[in-house]
C-alpha cells in the first residue's frame, strides 16, 4: 500500500533531485521517486532547508520529468536486513543479494547510519592479532578493535596482502576465530573476482559477508556501501558476540564519490576539491570500530586506500592518519626489488602496538627487539644515502655491516611468501638472527639480559647442533 505521493520535482541535476519540503521529513530519510511510467527510484534525503529537500538517487535519474514525476517520503532511514545468514553471502552496495540466493530470512532491520558509541562504553584494545606476516606482527602489530589502514599505490599488491591477512588472522589469547565483512567501493570486476576466488579456495568464504559496489555501479552507491557493511559488522559483533574483521577498499573511490556529490550540490570545496566535511565523514566510518562494554564481540577495521601519485600528504591519507591508530605503508621501491609484502619500515606505524605485546601477550623481548630493528633499519637508510654520494667502498667497516643488515632485513624479515604463515615466535627469532650481523655495542635499545637469553643462547644452540662449527 502506497503512502502519500507529492507530484512534481523542482529540479534534477545528475543524481540530485530537489523537491519541495513537506512536514516531518528528516535528514537521512528514504524517499521513493516515481517517473511517468511508474518506475521507482530509491533515494535518500541528504539536505533539508525551510523550503526544499535534496534527495540523492541511487542510480540514474534519466527519464524523470519535473511535472510528471512524484515523490513519496517513506518515513524511515535506510535499513538493511540482518541475521547470522549474512555470512557466506554476497550483496550489492545497498545490501541487496547478488549471489543468486533470496533475501535473508529475518525480520531484523538495522539503520545503516549506525548509533554513536558512548566513549565511556569503549574498552581499550589490547589483544594481539597474529596475521602471520612478519612486517606487521613484528613491527606494526595489529590489535583487536584497532583501526589500521593500508596506504598503497596503483599497481602495488595491497589486495594480495589484505587477502593474506584475512586468511591468516587469529587471536592468540582466544580460541574463537574471526568472521569477515568485506566492502568494495568502485572496485573493478577482476578485483572482486580475486577476493571471491581467494576466499573460496582458502575455505573462508562461509565466514565472509561481501558488499560490492563495482566500478560500473552508480558512484552514489559507494557512499552507502561502507555503511551497510559496518552495520552488518556491528550486528555480528555487538549482538552476536563475534570478532569481526572489516576490510574497506578502496577508500579513495569513496572519497571521490563524496567529492562528486559535493560538487553537484554546489558546496564550497576544501583541499583539492574535497568537501570541508571530509574529515568528519571519514571519522563517522572509522569510529564504528572497537570494543564496547557488555559485548564479547569486537570490530577490527582495515581500510585500504590508494594514494594518488603515491602522495602520503594527499588529503585522504592525511586525514585518515589523524583518525586511525597508525598505518601500514606499502613502498614502490621495495616492490620493484621483488619484495613481498613491500611494507615500508619507517613510515609504517601501529599506535596501539605497545599495549598488545610483551610478556603474556606475545613474548617478553618483542618491544625491545622491534625498537632495535626499527632504529637499525633507520640507520641503514642514512648510510645508503651516504653511499650514493661517496661510494660504498669509502664507507667504514661498521657502515658496511649495516648495509648487509639492511639487505638481509628486506630479504628475510620483510619478504615472505603469499601463503607463508609465520608465528610470532618465528618472526622474533628471525629478528634476533639479523641483529647478529651488527656490532654488539650498537644494540643499545635492548636489555642486556634479553641479548644473553635470546641471542647468545641461540648462538650456543647453533654451535652445538653443528658440532661446534659456526655457520
Amino acid at each position: 500500500m502506497r503512502g502519500v505521493e507529492y507530484r512534481g520535482l523542482s529540479s534534477v541535476d545528475g543524481p540530485i533531485v530537489i523537491v519541495k519540503r513537506r512536514e516531518n521529513v528528516f535528514y537521512g530519510e528514504i524517499a521513493a521517486v516515481r517517473d511517468s511510467l511508474g518506475n521507482v527510484r530509491t533515494g535518500r534525503i541528504i539536505d533539508v532547508s525551510e523550503q526544499y529537500c535534496v534527495v540523492q538517487i541511487f542510480g540514474s535519474t534519466s527519464g524523470l520529468s519535473l511535472k510528471e514525476s512524484s515523490v513519496e517520503f517513506l518515513e524511515s532511514p535506510m535499513e538493511i536486513r540482518v541475521s547470522e545468514g549474512l555470512l557466506g553471502r554476497i550483496f550489492n552496495g545497498l545490501g541487496k543479494p547478488i549471489d543468486g540466493y533470496p533475501e535473508l530470512y529475518s525480520s531484523a532491520m538495522r539503520n545503516v547510519n549506525g548509533c554513536p558509541i558512548n566513549p565511556y562504553a569503549r574498552v581499550y584494545p589490547r589483544d594481539f592479532i597474529q596475521t602471520g606476516i612478519s612486517a606487521i606482527d613484528g613491527m606494526n602489530t595489529l590489535i583487536r578493535g584497532q583501526k589500521l589502514p593500508v596506504f598503497s599505490g596503483n599497481g602495488l599488491p595491497h589486495n594480495k596482502l589484505t587477502a593474506q591477512i584475512i586468511r591468516q588472522a587469529k587471536i592468540l589469547s582466544e580460541d574463537q576465530g574471526f568472521v569477515m565483512v568485506f566492502a568494495g567501493m568502485g572496485i573493478k570486476y577482476d578485483v572482486a573476482r580475486f577476493f571471491i576466488d581467494t576466499f573460496e579456495k582458502s575455505g573462508v568464504l562461509s565466514k565472509v559477508a561481501m558488499f560490492l559496489s563495482l566500478a560500473d555501479a552508480p558512484s552514489i552507491e559507494r557512499i552507502i556501501t561502507p555503511r551497510c557493511a559496518l552495520t552488518a559488522a556491528e550486528y555480528l559483533a555487538y549482538e552476536k558476540g563475534m570478532h569481526v574483521l572489516v576490510v574497506l577498499t578502496d577508500m579513495t573511490n569513496y572519497c571521490e564519490a563524496l567529492r562528486e556529490i559535493s560538487t553537484t550540490r554546489g558546496e564550497v570545496p576544501g583541499r583539492k576539491g574535497y568537501p570541508g566535511y571530509l574529515y568528519s565523514d571519514l571519522a563517522e566510518l572509522y569510529e564504528r570500530a572497537g570494543k564496547i562494554k557488555g559485548s564479547e564481540g569486537s570490530i577490527t577495521q582495515i581500510p585500504i586506500l590508494t594514494m594518488p601519485n603515491d602522495d602520503i600528504s594527499h588529503p585522504i591519507p592525511d586525514l585518515t592518519g589523524y583518525i586511525t591508530e597508525g598505518q601500514i605503508v606499502l613502498d614502490r621501491e621495495l616492490s620493484q626489488k621483488g619484495i613481498y609484502p613491500p611494507v615500508s619500515g619507517l613510515p609504517s606505524l601501529s599506535r596501539l602496538m605497545k599495549d598488545g605485546i610483551g610478556e603474556g601477550m606475545t613474548r617478553e623481548d618483542h618491544k625491545d627487539l622491534s625498537s632495535q630493528l626499527f632504529a637499525s633499519y633507520s640507520k641503514v637508510k642514512s648510510i645508503r644515502s651516504l653511499a650514493a654520494i661517496i661510494g660504498e667502498e669509502e664507507l667504514s667497516d661498521v657502515d658496511k655491516q649495516y648495509l648487509s643488515f639492511g639487505d638481509k632485513f628486506e630479504q628475510k624479515f620483510l619478504s615472505q611468501g603469499e601463503f607463508e604463515n609465520r608465528t610470532i615466535e618465528q618472526t622474533l627469532d628471525i629478528g634476533w638472527e639479523l641483529l647478529k650481523i651488527l656490532p654488539r655495542e650498537d644494540l643499545f635499545r635492548i636489555n642486556p639480559a634479553l641479548i644473553e637469553k635470546y641471542m647468545d643462547a641461540g648462538s650456543n644452540r647453533d654451535k652445538a647442533s653443528s658440532g661446534g662449527d659456526e655457520l
